[in-house]
């Protein structure tokens, strides 16, 4: 098997022993003689999978008793309708610092006034917006804590006067989280905690049933919290993986210690990137983000970047060329991307520096 050095902003890289767990699991479920995508979702064998995963999910995050966690459909595109339809009477305030919010923005409007605190929008979202104030008479406040597209992390978590909804897609399980501060956080698992297919949800309980209009069932929080997740069939497989990937984390010391290793990552390639001659990060530096690390080549080289990426590729880089909109290059080094294939990239950089510089 040939060595691939995975940077896919996702879906991505997961635990090998994950894939290993799911491909056993495939062949034959907790000695079942069933695969784990045949057998009930309603089986004591499959509620105890759920129930596990729940139970990871809290002790991982150290998740307050007065919260529940739900694995649901539809990815974080559907909660960007789902907030607000639970959430929004009247008014809403959202931080713009990407694509994803911007959509977010979008779908919230549907439902109500929506007010955008601040943007950075004007500088192509190279920079965390730091200087705005939050509504206090504002039903919630949304932010995305990591923008995938452009390489930019909130690294804390703020303080908010109104209840405060998060969409952690790519960075949740990156780093410790008081969720206590949190109203909602939610988010597409194919980053750090599973393959596509599952959504996490986790909510504070007391906040629902509090908007006049009518919800949809399968859009009411309160029905899936009733139907522990499974008021309709769950996506066994994308569930099973992501508890895989969660006892995989656990093992490894939990976010405390991934946090270590995310930041050591980060660092390593950051480093390369602002010695380097040929190449230039795109996100301000106080707000670089420790999954996505965006960068581009340097003024007089940009004729260089098709042959970078051939070159990479050449070396076993996957996953390394920037989204269709900004350009560029983008290395996504999520929980599961080893320290050794970021230095695979770093040495490919300083190799391509000698023959071009």
């Amino acid at each position: 098997m040939k060595t691939t050095h995975n940077f896919n902003a996702g879906p991505c890289i997961l635990p090998k022993e994950a894939i290993k767990a799911g491909i056993e699991a495939l062949q034959d479920f907790n000695n079942s003689g069933m695969s784990v995508i045949e057998i009930s979702h309603r089986s004591k064998d499959w509620e105890a999978v759920m129930n596990e995963c729940r139970a990871l999910w809290k002790e991982l995050l150290q998740i307050p008793d007065n919260y529940e966690v739900l694995f649901l459909g539809g990815g974080a595109s559907l909660q960007f309708c789902m907030v607000p339809m639970n959430l929004l009477e009247k008014k809403a305030a959202y931080l713009d610092t990407g694509v994803w919010a911007k959509k977010a923005i979008k779908e919230a409007k549907a439902f109500g006034e929506v007010v955008t605190v601040a943007s950075s929008a004007g500088s192509t979202y190279n920079f965390i917006p730091k200087d705005y104030t939050i509504p206090a008479d504002a039903d919630y406040f949304h932010i995305t804590t990591n923008n995938t597209i452009y390489g930019t992390e909130i690294h804390t978590d703020p303080d908010s006067p109104v209840l405060l909804v998060a969409d952690m897609s790519s960075d949740i399980m990156s780093r410790p989280v008081d969720v206590s501060k949190y109203a909602i956080i939610y988010g597409g698992a194919q980053k750090n905690v599973g393959p596509a297919g599952v959504t996490f949800v986790i909510i504070r309980k007391d906040i629902l049933g509090k908007v006049s209009r009518h919800l949809p069932s399968m859009l009411d929080y309160r029905i899936h919290i009733e139907g522990e997740s499974m008021y309709n069939t769950p996506p066994v497989f994308s569930i099973y993986i992501m508890t895989q990937t969660l006892k995989w984390l656990k093992k490894l010391g939990g976010l405390t210690a991934i946090q270590k290793i995310n930041r050591e990552k980060a660092a390593l390639l950051y480093a390369e990137i602002d010695r380097n001659s040929l190449f230039k990060g795109t996100a301000a530096k106080e707000d670089r983000s420790l999954m996505n690390i965006c960068f581009v080549m340097t003024q007089g080289h940009e004729s260089l970047e098709a042959e970078f990426l051939d070159f990479a590729k050449s070396r076993g880089m996957v996953g390394i060329k920037g989204h269709r909109s900004v350009g560029g290059f983008r290395a996504s080094v999520y929980n599961a991307c080893p320290k050794e294939s970021v230095q695979a990239l770093v040495d490919c950089m300083r190799e391509f520096e000698k023959i071009y510089k």
